[in-house]
């Protein structure tokens, strides 16, 4: 795939993870644990380790974060996001590396998701200088596991039909 191609399906994978990230925002999730999320950004980024790899990912992550808060958020929000935005997706990326033949992008996503929150547990418990917020990482891990194979499910519809399409424009 030449340059061009290439950064086009880029910009077009970011503006899809932004969009996934706003409209994730407006959905209300009163009955689950506070700050959880969906993660339905993690779609695209996961997506993106399998079908572009570990840098073309992480410039999404990155992108997505900053044109996020710049829409939608503010500074400390955005520490939240790219820190727990690159710690995953390193963690997806070595598991589609070196764990693919013993799990599926489902477990790769659950595995994600769980880096995720304990990365932006990390984040609070430095802002807030309090080692307590720990405390709260078990539920988040429970949510980490729902979220992570409806993630992972749908990263492998999405990823199946981006290869076919990238087939087809080379």
């Amino acid at each position: 795939m030449n340059k061009t191609k290439r950064y086009i399906f880029l910009s077009l994978l970011t503006a899809a993870a932004l969009i996934l990230s706003i409209i994730e925002s407006m959905i209300p999730l009163p009955y689950i644990a506070p700050g959880a999320k969906l993660g339905l950004s993690n779609i695209v980024i996961l997506s993106a380790v399998v079908v572009f790899g570990l840098r073309d990912a992480l410039l999404i992550v990155i992108l997505r974060s900053v044109l996020f808060m710049m829409i939608a958020t503010n500074p400390i929000t955005f520490i939240y996001s790219v820190s727990s935005g690159i710690v995953s997706t390193l963690v997806m990326y070595l598991g589609c590396k070196y764990l693919s033949s013993k799990l599926s992008l489902i477990g790769i996503s659950v595995i994600g998701a769980m880096a995720h929150n304990a990365t932006q547990v990390t984040v609070a418990a430095i802002l807030f200088e309090t080692l307590k917020l720990y405390y709260y990482l078990p539920i988040l891990s429970l949510i980490s596991i729902f979220t992570g194979c409806f993630v992972g499910y749908t990263s492998i519809l999405i990823t199946d039909n981006l290869e076919k399409t990238l087939l087809k424009l080379n």
